[in-house]
């Protein structure tokens, strides 16, 4: 746009141009030849050339095009080769047919032979002359007398005013506008279509190749970031997966209730105050109708295992029929125990991995006899692995019948507990009031504080899902700052990008690039480097989740949510934080970009 005055193209004040409209002109009508050749040095001589046809939108036969006016200014063996590969002769053929490949009514060349020998120099006008005999308007810009002698028309200026204007012999004609010129120059066109995205990914790869270092130490923080999202989550997944099986174990909607006494002022109140329960209490509860499923009575106490030379301090669980349904613990291998062997207080044993470990190493103990206490059991099962919750190994246990456990084992006429089996989860809390009522009027009691306690596993089931998915909600969250993080390191990367790039970028402005083809060019650099930073997180994540894995023996489950959330995340990061030097690279002068240092 003129500072002053006004200039009329095709009957159109420029001055009144939307920038779009400016750019389509720059693309379609006039073709640019710069003293300092402005070639893009990570690109090779055909790359240079075509770049025009992206931003033109038209990308039919793009590729015969550009060897077509390589091989016009005789560089067609040089189409593969980079400018600091080429002479200052070549650099400026390559820039005429970069000028050219689009056609263009008008070609400004400015001091094309400024930096050129001698040789070179009469190259360039003989390729300028021969397109000005074809019919091509050439304005060229020149202090040198000698190369002005080649037009056929001369104007001279001098502090900015004509002081002539000769004319040589008649000047050929010019070539006619293609179609509608007016339409097709002047029409705004503010979307992008394939061959422009296609053509700006392929430039933001050379971009990002011919930067390698720079570029990686840019992605690293995306890689890092990602990897933890994709370690920290399947380590998350994994735990929750893991405590979720150890949770079955609890049983669902279950209540266990236990003895207690009871206390005034913090003191008990003697013996007799101890709530003791029996199988009538079992019974009784069993009979409250519906709203019961199962019951099993429970007691318990810590004993000697042995197997021949080896023994084991263990717990053992006396369990009523119900406890292997009711808690999870049906052998895999092997049996439970059978209803007679309830009756008849038979001397079977089902043992809990840790014991079998320990007594047995890798043998099969199924049918094998050991001691317990003194006492010959033999072993008609193995329960299944629950591992470790807190200080407690769950499977550091052995179950034998309830009745063989009170009167053979410890010698007790009471339960020390019981394990009571609601048959609906929304029926749990009336279920406990309940029970409540009746323990309550059948031992008599004046109050049922102290001096027993019912617990809700279903409640701890919650509770320690909801702390699951807290800590892996923060894991996700700590992992995501990193990603973040990351993504200031690529905003700070694509800036300082955007500064080296200035005359860059005011080259692609002047050859036709809109704001939105810069914006697109610059996001497009960023979402490439973060997406391709989130590919190689995903795979070290993975290969991180995996060591952590083998070497800690700790839970992991790598799922497809945690993958397209990390490569979604990281491709947002790249949108977001490559908007602000996008825009900021969109909104450079041409003219100004073109002379920055």
């Amino acid at each position: 746009r003129p500072d002053s005055g006004e200039y009329v193209i095709l009957d159109k004040n420029v001055r009144n141009l939307s920038d779009n409209e400016l750019a389509n002109l720059r693309n379609q009508l006039a073709g640019f030849v710069f003293q300092q050749f402005h070639l893009l040095r990570r690109i090779d001589a055909q790359g240079n050339v075509y770049l025009p046809r992206i931003y033109s939108g038209d990308s039919h036969d793009i590729d015969n095009d550009t060897m077509k006016q390589l091989r016009a200014v005789d560089l067609e063996d040089r189409a593969t080769h980079k400018p600091s590969e080429l002479s200052g002769g070549q650099q400026q053929r390559v820039a005429i047919a970069r000028a050219l490949i689009n056609d263009p009514t008008i070609l400004y060349a400015d001091e094309p032979t400024g930096n050129l020998d001698s040789k070179s120099e009469h190259d360039i006008l003989a390729i300028l002359k021969s397109l000005n005999d074809r019919g091509k308007t050439i304005i060229m810009v020149t202090h040198e007398t000698e190369i002005a002698k080649y037009a056929k028309r001369i104007i001279r200026m001098r502090d900015g005013r004509i002081i002539s204007d000769e004319r040589k012999g008649e000047l050929p004609p010019s070539e006619k506008g293609r179609g509608t010129i007016k339409d097709i120059l002047i029409a705004e066109r503010s979307y992008l279509n394939k061959a422009e995205v296609v053509g700006y990914f392929r430039q933001a790869l050379s971009t990002i190749v011919s930067n390698r270092v720079r570029s990686f130490l840019s992605m690293l923080g995306i890689l890092v970031g990602v990897a933890a999202v994709i370690a920290m989550l399947a380590l998350g997944s994994g735990a929750k997966v893991s405590i979720a099986e150890r949770l079955k174990t609890l049983g669902s909607n279950l209540l266990s209730i236990r003895g207690g006494s009871s206390r005034h002022h913090g003191v008990a109140s003697g013996v007799d105050a101890v709530t003791r329960f029996t199988s009538k209490d079992v019974e009784a509860i069993q009979s409250l109708g519906p709203l019961i499923n199962r019951v099993s009575g429970v007691v318990s106490g810590s004993a000697q295992v042995v197997n021949r030379s080896d023994n084991w301090n263990t717990r053992v669980e006396g369990v009523g029929y119900d406890y292997g349904e009711m808690r999870a613990v049906t052998p895999e291998v092997g049996r439970w125990f059978t209803q007679e062997e309830m009756n008849r207080r038979a001397k079977v044993a089902i043992i809990g991995t840790t014991v079998l470990k320990k007594l047995f190493g890798e043998e099969n103990p199924i049918g094998s006899t050991i001691k317990i206490n003194r006492i010959n059991f033999n072993i008609i099962g193995i329960a299944p692995e629950k591992g470790s919750m807190g200080h407690r190994d769950h499977d550091d246990v052995v179950y034998i019948p309830l009745s063989t456990g009170m009167h053979r084992m410890f010698g007790k006429d009471y339960l020390d507990g019981m394990y009571v089996e609601v048959s609906d989860g929304n029926s749990t809390r009336l279920a406990q009031r309940k029970i409540e009522e009746l323990i309550k009027k059948r031992h008599r009691l004046l109050q049922t504080k102290d001096t027993f306690h019912i617990r809700d596993m279903s409640e701890i089931q919650e509770m320690l899902s909801s702390t699951m998915n807290t800590m892996s909600t923060l894991l996700g969250i700590i992992a995501a700052i990193s990603l973040i993080v990351g993504g200031i390191g690529i905003m700070n990367i694509m800036l300082v990008s955007v500064t080296e790039r200035t005359r860059e970028i005011g080259l692609r402005k002047a050859i036709g690039a809109r704001k939105i083809d810069i914006m697109a060019q610059f996001l497009i650099e960023s979402i490439v480097m973060t997406l391709s930073g989130g590919i190689l997180g995903i795979f070290l994540g993975s290969m991180a989740a995996i060591g952590l894995s083998l070497f800690a023996g700790w839970a992991i489950k790598i799922t497809v949510f945690s993958v397209v959330l990390a490569t979604t995340f990281s491709v947002i990061v790249g949108l977001f934080f490559g908007l602000w030097p996008a825009k900021k690279a969109s909104e450079l002068n041409p003219v100004e970009a073109l002379r920055y240092e």
